[in-house]
């Protein structure tokens, strides 16, 4: 059965305004243009709407039942099919999904929380972890906001940098490296390593970068994140290296210390990823601005590398 919605417009004005003259003045039509439409509704409900009783018209029992539903099918459908609207943030009701690296929710999900809660507080955000393989979670609608080093290349999903920051050497304090002048790059091969990845990938970019110089490293141990990683370190002589923006508070929380990479590497980034059809949507366009801030603000910083090797390579440091 197919319906044609500006038949919704004419029976709202038909029972609002209780004659046929009156509804077609209303929607600018002429009377005839309006009897026409009247008889297409009363084929498609099967009832008469408006009959006549002397030199008026009265609505019939179906009628004054529908009315009040008739006017309100037809808002919404005028919210639906608005090109525009202003967005109310006080009556904003909406969950939205947001799968972020583990120190960026640690480190920036409390101020994005609060910005959030202060103009919409009926928003929620509902973090959740990273997995250990790709998913379409984008592109299904399963998360509404990415947040992490990953830059997607899919033509739908649309990716903007937020930040990045060098990366450090985080070890307990005392550590031998801490006790003499600058670490150098043997100095830092030699010792043992706890890498970062939520796939459990043992080598990253660093190692590249200590290949052609030459050098290697021993991993011992790969840790799914980096609250993880810093534990292993702070009872031992392992090495975890890490972004510095992402590690900072953590660190200090932890008593642990902070060195210079002796290595030049890419600045560890930030890409904010959202998939298209979010674009044109005013609440989540909103959200996105509120977590760039959040995510510039507290995070990543323009720290500029030290060292004296560029890697080649596109893996990804962290």
């Amino acid at each position: 059965m197919q319906l044609d919605l500006n038949l919704l417009a004419t029976l709202d004005a038909l029972l609002e305004e209780g004659s046929v003259a009156g509804a077609a003045a209303r929607l600018h039509v002429t009377a005839p243009a309006m009897s026409r439409s009247l008889g297409r509704i009363r084929r498609t409900t099967g009832d008469q709407i408006l009959v006549r009783t002397g030199r008026t018209m009265t609505p019939t029992p179906y009628a004054i039942a529908v009315r009040e539903q008739v006017h309100e099918l037809l808002h919404q459908v005028h919210g639906v099919l608005a090109p525009s609207r202003e967005l109310d943030l006080a009556a904003l009701q909406r969950t939205f999904t947001l799968r972020w690296h583990d120190s960026l929710v640690a480190l920036s999900g409390p101020a994005l929380l609060a910005a959030v809660r202060a103009e919409a507080p009926g928003v929620r955000l509902r973090f959740v972890a990273e997995s250990s393989i790709d998913t379409p979670g984008l592109r299904r609608g399963e998360v509404d906001l990415e947040a992490n080093a990953g830059d997607p290349s899919a033509p739908d999903i649309h990716t903007e940098k937020v930040g990045e920051s060098r990366l450090v050497i985080v070890v307990r304090q005392g550590h031998p490296l801490t006790r003499g002048g600058t670490v150098t790059a043997d100095q830092y091969a030699a010792a043992e390593h706890v890498t970062v990845s939520r796939r459990g990938n043992l080598g990253n970019a660093i190692d590249d970068a200590l290949v052609r110089l030459g050098l290697t490293r021993r991993v011992v141990a790969t840790a799914p994140t980096e609250a993880a990683a810093l534990e292993f370190a702070r009872g031992s002589d392992l090495l975890i290296s890490a972004p510095e923006a992402t590690t900072r508070s953590a660190v200090a929380d932890l008593g642990l210390v902070v060195l210079p990479l002796p290595l030049e590497l890419p600045l560890a980034p930030v890409y904010l990823s959202w998939h298209q059809r979010y674009d044109t949507d005013h609440a989540h366009a909103w959200l996105r601005g509120l977590a760039r801030t959040a995510l510039t603000m507290r995070g990543p910083s323009q720290s500029a590398p030290s060292g004296r090797f560029t890697p080649t390579s596109t893996r990804p440091p962290w």
